[in-house]
């Protein structure tokens, strides 16, 4: 795997190395030992994967300490527009973004770690999205933010009027109003 660095400290791309030959294609979709050696070292306790449709904006989430979670995202079908925003208080790209379009046919995966708010958009007809956690879903430490708070200056590549949310992520606080439970300092890894 080729491990492209971002403009912020932390998230990564990740390009697994595909083998194509007329019967199709092969990737080693994931490795402890190849993301230990490049990426950094976390354990992966949980697998997720959801479907969705056009339009359907899943975020701006993330899980507050000591159930902070880092994840590793990819797509299986479709495409979508994955976002990490920097939400480490103190960090010198505190409330920027890195957006990575994560498709069927490129492959990519999105290294996103604790102290990032994290959401995608689906822009085709449907898509079967997956990722690894490194720690247990925990609802009562649930936190976000608001996908369309304008001072995170995100395109998320669709018209605002296709967008699809749950009833829970109509209302969450802009970054101004948001108490950050992530420090810069903090060694969230």
């Amino acid at each position: 795997m080729d491990i492209i660095k971002t403009t912020i400290e932390g998230p990564v791309i990740i390009e697994p190395r595909l083998f194509k030959d007329d019967r199709g294609y092969f990737f080693e979709s994931f490795s402890q030992k190849s993301f230990l050696e490049k990426v950094r070292e976390t354990v992966f306790v949980q697998d997720n994967e959801s479907k969705s449709t056009y339009g359907v904006l899943r975020g701006l989430h993330f899980q507050k300490p000591p159930f902070a979670q880092s994840k590793l995202v990819r797509v299986i079908k479709g495409a979508v527009l994955d976002v990490a925003v920097d939400i480490r208080i103190g960090s010198p790209t505190y409330g920027q973004h890195i957006a990575v379009e994560l498709t069927e046919d490129n492959h990519k995966q999105f290294f996103v770690p604790r102290g990032f708010a994290h959401g995608f958009v689906v822009l085709t007809d449907e898509v079967i999205f997956q990722y690894k956690c490194d720690n247990y879903y925990a609802p009562q430490q649930e936190g976000a933010l608001a996908w369309n708070d304008p001072a995170l200056q995100i395109d998320w590549k669709i018209p605002t009027a296709d967008i699809v949310l749950s009833e829970k992520d109509k209302y969450h606080p802009f970054l101004a109003e948001l108490d950050s439970p992530f420090q810069y300092t903090d060694n969230l890894y």
